[in-house]
């Protein structure tokens, strides 16, 4: 006798032409409810979920099975699909106009007393969903997630294979070649005292497959940073990696625009427009204090200093002097007490500024502020003028350092303005990125990564400090989705960079020596990009906080409540490797509370 599947249907797809069928399910029991003997469970699978109804006098099992069953068992179930009686159909549930009647039902495992409801309704501790996030995961708002989370991939595929990229998977134990976040290091157990690394992108990698002849690459890549983590980081996570010989700024950002208009037309079912606003660099740091603007709202940063040229208040007038500058912004009408306001001037002192101005226009136009006797009639005009300012707006003015203006009228436009939530996507490329920055002593590092070209190596060369490359970046909503480049080509180029860098030739060659050495052999122009996965999906799907769309991440701290990882490791293993562990570490393991 041929052996019978344990379901031939699924759960969430009976609808009211099913009626009359007999199909045999299976999935978990997700609710349970006794009405004078009959018996009412919600069983739900991966599709969704069905109504089944118990009734003892047919006997689908036994008596014992029937009154035992608890949420989260695992059952199968086979039945005839009836249409509900009338006054009982669900509209909120796709299959709620018929039930699923029991012939027979099997437990196919039990499940022990839950730690927590599966269910969106009730809030559970974060610490104790990962540590059992295989239940977690049974959530309708998770299994959702990760269902975008595969479409998101999905679609980029198609648009990637479509236009003849290749899919080729690139190492991840690679030497190290630290780009600005710490490596994560592997020992290895056949060289003691030898580390591979793994990989923060294969951003080498995938330009060597560009010397190799492959002209258009892709890669759901792993990545991996020794970084602290914020919501939207991890130690370990995806990204999108493409890069494409013979190709341009243009060619580039033109890809990527298909790729995520591909992705939101299948997540969100939204057609973007395209092609997607772009700003430059210095524009997105002028008018919104950050490379990484959500352009949804207005409230942009406003040039003051003109309006204070003369100005007789000495703090302003000391800032120009000292070559600063008087910029503000027009928040709207906050309504905040005289406490709110001066609260601000907290914010502004802790986000690096010495100090900030509010003022607050009355309904007679003039000013009220703690600064307000200091300025004279055609200062207050031309504040109003500049900022556009109309009744009960509030103004925020900042006097400091390009720098820090820029980084506090930033964040208190974000404090006062940006939305919540993702419910309206804006795209947009910023472009023209320095090639270096200056660091707190001075010295110069790689802006995105010492492999960008810049737009004139005569100017990278001789005025270092202000040239530009040809690097962009895509920003959704304030995020950055992710940055790429023209690549260089020419190895002499590359040798300037590190020579700007201050890397010398011996460390170049010890770091980077194999890499440089491939450009030496008819290396086409190339540019490329990486989008992270984890990222965007968290934004098409609303959520805050990237570890609600990854399946098993780390917390905060690092740790896998779920596996206890970071774990101690014996000392066999350790001197398989080579290593000792310090005796200070040592003496910590007794105390392992912090992981």
């Amino acid at each position: 006798m041929a052996i019978q599947p344990l379901r031939d249907t699924k759960a969430g797809v009976l609808r009211t032409p099913d009626i009359g069928r007999t199909v045999r399910i299976a999935g978990w029991v997700a609710r349970r409810r006794d009405h004078g003997g009959v018996i009412f469970i919600d069983v739900r699978d991966a599709s969704g979920i069905v109504q089944v109804v118990l009734n003892p006098e047919d006997a689908p099992a036994s008596e014992e099975v029937l009154h035992g069953l608890r949420s989260e068992y695992c059952i199968a179930v086979e039945g005839t699909v009836e249409a509900r009686p009338a006054g009982t159909v669900n509209p909120d549930l796709p299959t709620g106009e018929v039930d699923l009647v029991a012939s027979s039902l099997t437990v196919l495992s039990a499940a022990d007393p839950l730690p927590f409801q599966i269910t969106d309704r009730v809030d559970v501790d974060e610490a104790k969903r990962l540590e059992y996030r295989y239940l977690d995961l049974r959530r309708d708002k998770m299994a959702n997630n990760l269902k975008a989370r595969s479409r998101t991939v999905q679609a980029m595929r198609r648009v990637l294979d479509a236009d003849e990229f290749l899919e080729v998977e690139t190492p991840t134990l690679i030497a190290s070649t630290p780009e600005g976040a710490r490596d994560m290091l592997v020992p290895s157990r056949m060289r003691q005292g030898h580390f591979y690394a793994l990989p923060q992108s294969p951003q080498l990698f995938k330009q060597m497959l560009m010397v190799a002849g492959i002209e258009r690459y892709y890669q759901i890549a792993r990545c991996y940073r020794d970084e602290d983590l914020r919501a939207d980081r991890q130690l370990e996570f995806t990204q999108l990696d493409l890069e494409g010989s013979f190709w341009g700024q243009e060619d580039v950002l033109e890809t990527l625009e298909s790729v995520v208009c591909e992705v939101v037309k299948d997540v969100r079912g939204i057609e973007l427009s395209r092609p997607f606003a772009r700003l430059t660099y210095a524009e997105s740091m002028e008018r919104y204090g950050t490379d990484k603007p959500d352009t949804r709202f207005a409230m942009e940063i406003a040039d003051l200093s003109a309006v204070f040229a003369g100005t007789g208040f000495k703090a302003f007038a000391g800032v120009l002097a000292g070559g600063g500058t008087i910029r503000g912004i027009n928040a709207g009408a906050l309504g905040l007490a005289r406490s709110g306001l001066d609260a601000q001037v907290d914010r502004a002192i802790d986000l690096g500024a010495k100090g900030l101005v509010w003022m607050v226009v009355q309904e007679d136009g003039s000013l009220r502020s703690p600064v307000a006797k200091f300025l004279s009639d055609d200062e207050i005009v031309g504040i109003k003028r500049t900022l556009d300012a109309a009744v009960n707006d509030v103004l925020f003015i900042v006097a400091d350092a390009p720098k820090v203006v820029g980084k506090v009228l930033g964040s208190l436009r974000l404090d006062h303005g940006q939305p919540a939530g993702h419910e309206d996507l804006n795209f947009l490329f910023v472009v023209d990125f320095p090639v270096f920055e200056e660091t707190d002593e001075g010295g110069l590092v790689a802006a995105h990564h010492p492999f960008t070209s810049p737009h004139s190596v005569a100017e990278m060369r001789d005025n270092p400090g202000d040239a530009l490359s040809n690097a962009y970046d895509m920003v959704l909503n304030g995020v950055e989705l992710g940055s790429g480049s023209v690549r260089i080509h020419d190895p002499v180029v590359q040798q300037q960079v590190f020579e700007v860098l201050g890397i010398s030739e011996e460390e170049a060659d010890l770091r980077f020596g194999w890499f440089v050495r491939a450009l030496r052999f008819g290396t086409p122009p190339h540019a490329g990009f990486a989008i992270g996965v984890d990222r965007f999906v968290s934004i098409l799907q609303n959520e805050p906080n990237i570890r609600e769309v990854i399946p098993f991440p780390k917390t905060q701290t690092g740790g896998d409540p779920l596996t206890g990882s970071p774990a101690i490791v014996d000392d066999t293993q350790l001197g398989e490797l080579g290593l000792l562990i310090a005796p200070a570490v040592r003496a910590a393991w007794a105390d392992e509370s912090d992981l």
